[in-house]
């Protein structure tokens, strides 16, 4: 008998070797990926040039295509690819917050919280504590003034009434650092331009409200918080007139920051309107809160506000601990908080605790996670990390690699989570460039717009999308950046 021969391609009918073929084909053309050192995603893809719609958009803003940089990259195996400027490095505006955010995650972890405790040192004797009381902080991003109400209550509640002693601010957690809120753009006062401290609260912020009454032609003036031995003029005159620049109408005086004066005129036709403003030092801002509400919750002090450290025989009696990473990054990406990106940044150079927290060391922690993490980016330059910066850098391409890491993460949900829908939330809110189908950061100084995220296209596919413009005419460039989003949406 003859034995039957093993079965073998060439001997089979013409479709069963095709049915071979393809798997085979498929299979070797990803070995030689592998060989090349190469993602399938990016091999597979298909190159193409810079959309009409978003060079027109560019011409149409007098914007040269040098001054622009474009990364868009598929996450799956099969897309298209963008890329055009891609290694030139540019000043990124707030889309550096994806940088200090990620970085945070990864290195103090999503359930990762900031304490603020009270401390007290000396007797008790009934309602009166003949030693000081200590409160020190962390570096808290979001320690606003409903917290430390709560922390006064507490504090309340361990029996205390009179406080014979100091109330002593230990804000050692962060090291000394200069800082001048007018150096960045000249707006002193802006509560953006606040800087870090261990002990921020409520951004160091004072909103002013004016409610306008008709019958009286005055608008009243409201400020909030309530802060002991500020001095608010009860009613600023009002004008009939187009709104307008109400604020400069105002002719604000704050030279003494604990008595306001508004020498001017606030407009009828402005309704009810807002002004948050920065114009007390971290110290003078939270010792005058405390007070506030230690009085107004029943409690004297008649020593003094004075700083130092938690003295090693101080007690504990009170805590306030605040809402975890995960929580609090939603806050500094969807509404680009620049206060709490820099806390957040400080965190990552706390060296452990074994050190007050510096940018130093912040930066050189994010430095050497990205290069255990093959992120090495040879162009970044970092100041504060929350891209409020005339001097931070980073190429088009290093934020897509980072955001594609983060995609392959078991973070992804927390990052993604924080970042503007658009259309929907946050910075994103009145854009219309993919509207509900991308999660995009966005940045915005006087020459620089910029945006980087994930849009999720109409063939199922999710994209990385990074688009910076660094020029002169950058505000009017986001007609350009949301026709970017769009076509990826549809096209991608």
């Amino acid at each position: 008998m003859v034995p039957a021969r093993r079965a073998h391609s060439s001997h089979l009918p013409l479709r069963g070797r095709a049915r071979l073929a393809a798997p085979l084909a498929a299979l070797l053309a990803f070995a030689s990926l592998l060989l090349a050192g190469e993602a399938p995603a990016q091999d597979a893809s298909t190159r193409c040039a810079v959309p009409e719609e978003v060079t027109s958009a560019l011409r149409v803003a007098s914007i040269p295509a040098s001054a622009s940089a474009i990364v868009v990259l598929p996450l799956a195996a099969d897309g298209v690819t963008i890329e055009a400027n891609a290694s030139q490095p540019l000043n990124p505006a707030s889309t550096m917050k994806l940088v200090t955010t990620y970085a945070a995650l990864n290195l103090l972890g999503p359930a990762y919280t900031w304490r603020t405790e009270a401390f007290v040192t000396g007797a008790l004797r009934g309602d009166a504590l003949e030693g000081d009381l200590v409160i020190r902080g962390s570096g808290d991003p979001k320690l606003v003034i409903e917290h430390l109400w709560l922390m006064v209550q507490r504090i309340r509640g361990y029996g205390l009434r009179e406080l014979r002693g100091d109330v002593v601010l230990d804000r050692s957690a962060f090291a000394p650092a200069s800082h001048d809120p007018a150096e960045f753009d000249g707006e002193r006062f802006r509560p953006y331009n606040a800087g870090p401290d261990a002990l921020l609260l409520n951004f160091k912020a004072v909103t002013f409200g004016f409610v306008p009454d008709p019958e009286t032609r005055s608008a009243r003036v409201v400020a909030t918080p309530l802060l002991a031995g500020m001095r608010v003029p009860a009613s600023v005159r009002a004008t009939d007139g187009p709104c307008g620049d109400w604020r400069g109408r105002l002719q604000a005086d704050f030279t003494d920051p604990m008595a306001p004066v508004f020498r001017g005129s606030y407009p009828l036709a402005c309704g009810e309107q807002l002004w948050h403003l920065s114009v007390l030092d971290h110290g003078r801002y939270f010792a005058a809160a405390f007070s506030s509400l230690w009085r107004g919750a029943g409690g004297t002090w008649t020593g003094k506000l004075r700083e130092g450290a938690v003295p090693a025989q101080a007690r504990r009696i009170a805590v306030h601990e605040s809402a975890p990473l995960a929580e609090v990054i939603r806050d500094v990406n969807k509404f680009s908080n620049n206060v709490m990106a820099r806390q957040i940044f400080l965190a990552l150079g706390t060296d452990g605790g074994r050190r007050p927290a510096s940018a130093a060391r912040a930066e050189a922690a994010i430095r050497d996670w990205f290069d255990s993490r093959g992120l090495a980016m040879p162009e970044l330059v970092l100041e504060n990390g929350a891209g409020l910066s005339r001097v931070e850098r980073i190429s088009a391409a290093s934020l897509a690699r980072l955001l594609q890491h983060a995609f392959a993460s078991p973070l992804m949900p927390e990052l993604m989570a924080s970042l503007p829908l658009a259309g929907v939330d946050g910075t994103m809110r009145k854009r219309n460039g993919a509207t509900g189908s991308a999660h995009v950061k966005t940045g915005l100084l006087a020459d620089v717009r910029a945006v980087a995220g994930y849009v999720h296209a109409a063939s199922g596919r999710r994209y990385v999308v990074v688009a910076i413009i660094n020029h002169s005419n950058a505000r009017d460039g986001q007609p350009a950046h949301d026709a970017l989003l769009q076509w990826v949406q549809q096209n991608g």
